[in-house]
């Protein structure tokens, strides 16, 4: 099961506000370009033995959209991230800081255009087949920034992917034809970092991250693209869907190519799944489940080659939400499972624990304050995360935000892996 976290924000300098307010100027026509964006901030200090400065890092984002007449759309969009505190620690290795200290990103990047009932969209974007709030299990197209885990927000988390996309609408019902010949996958950072997916020492030595090489991608050939479709229609009030992806999976599996050697590498997967909704009085209730075959697991089963193991699983999630009535807020209750065929004993590291329950409340108590508190329990070992948070809204389109990040559970944990990685931070966003 793929897990994502709600919620952040990032600070803003005057000279970054006096680089973006130009963008933000709108013309009159409605087919000139508009260009949005965001400019921010976010300082975490790691709280946990040994205790350091964790980062610091600057975000510009800038995304430029319009269209021609009726039935076209483009819209493109890139941004950057600095980061001096992982550039001129001592905590980290080289490797860490080379992959951190600067980056710059393409977001969505597409041309849209309808032809009779269809509508297509070729390029960089993000398609979301997901209905849940807060977790990523029928969402199984997205790719992911996991170099933080999945601690920022989700237009910080997702890598848009290079796909050609048609969708046919009759009535209340869609169908959805997807390809991607140049698939991406999650960054899950160099080992060392902070939310490296397999739990090491705290510095990290050079040797021991030696271990690990980087992820081996796929070969890009037309073979090896994903391909996928979905149909959806509204029955009885239910939002309804069902879908077949043939991919590889984004997230990694660690091969043993020595003794003390692992290698990330992609399995080729098959996934069936389907999503529904639907508004019962005040609350919202959702559900997704996912029928994936092909993917392999890290496994303690000595005679496992290249130690791991392949295994079908169904993944399931409900979610029930429903709004305060006496302020702006919310409460959303989840719980969650995966099912493991042909069993789960001898399989290793975030694998352990299988069902887990998710709870967020969250309340504006004034118009320009918001406390929250998100909390994750993964049963049977899988830890814990618990992430209080005080957002202030002084002016309009600036959000400023005290908050922790705090792990507990076994080190082969999906939460408990992080328990030396507790974190607080201080993040502001100016959106424009």
């Amino acid at each position: 099961m793929r897990i994502e976290f709600a919620g952040s924000v990032v600070t803003i300098g005057a000279a970054c506000v006096m680089l973006a307010l130009p963008c933000a100027t709108l013309a009159a026509d409605d087919d000139a370009a508009r260009v949005s964006g965001f400019v921010g901030e976010t300082i975490a200090y790691t709280t946990a033995d040994p205790t350091h400065w964790s980062r610091a890092v600057t975000r510009l984002q800038l995304t430029a959209e319009g269209k021609s007449g009726e039935r076209m759309k483009w819209k493109l969009g890139g941004r950057a991230d600095i980061d001096p505190v992982i550039d001129n620690s001592g905590f980290y290795i080289d490797r860490v800081k080379r992959d951190q200290r600067a980056n710059f990103f393409w977001r969505e990047n597409y041309v849209s255009f309808g032809a009779g009932e269809w509508e297509f969209t070729l390029g960089a974007q993000n398609i979301i087949w997901g209905e849940v709030g807060g977790l990523f299990v029928a969402d199984v197209v997205s790719a992911r920034d996991l170099r933080e885990f999945l601690l920022p927000s989700f237009d910080i988390i997702r890598i848009p992917q290079w796909a050609a996309r048609g969708e046919y609408f009759a009535g209340d019902s869609k169908l959805e034809l997807v390809w991607i010949p140049a698939p991406a996958f999650d960054n899950i950072g160099k080992p060392g970092s902070d939310f490296y997916p397999v739990r090491l020492p705290s510095p990290t030595p050079e040797a021991v991250a030696a271990a690990f090489r980087d992820p081996v991608t796929p070969d890009r050939t037309l073979s090896n693209s994903n391909f996928g479709l979905r149909a959806g229609t509204l029955a009885g009030g239910w939002d309804l869907a069902a879908f077949y992806y043939r991919s590889f999976a984004t997230t990694p599996t660690f091969y043993r190519t020595a003794p003390n050697a692992f290698e990330p590498r992609y399995d080729r997967i098959s996934q069936t799944g389907a999503t529904m909704s639907k508004d019962v009085g005040s609350f919202v209730v959702r559900a997704e489940g996912v029928y994936a075959t092909g993917q392999k697991f890290s496994s303690n089963d000595p005679l496992a080659t290249q130690g791991v193991v392949a295994r079908r699983t169904l993944d399931w999630i409900a979610s029930a939400e429903m709004p305060f009535e006496s302020v702006d807020g919310r409460v959303n209750v989840q719980i969650f499972k995966r099912h493991y065929f042909g069993g789960s004993a001898d399989l290793l590291s975030v694998n352990a624990g299988d069902f887990g329950a998710s709870v967020l409340l969250s309340a504006k108590l004034t118009p320009a304050w918001e406390p929250s508190i998100q909390c994750f329990q993964v049963f049977g070992g899988g830890g814990s995360m618990v992430r209080p948070r005080l957002t202030w809204y002084p002016v309009r389109n600036l959000s400023m935000a005290v908050g922790a990040d705090v792990f507990s559970g076994a080190s082969d944990g999906v939460f408990g892996r992080y328990g030396n990685r507790d974190r607080a931070y201080l993040e502001a966003r100016y959106s424009f």
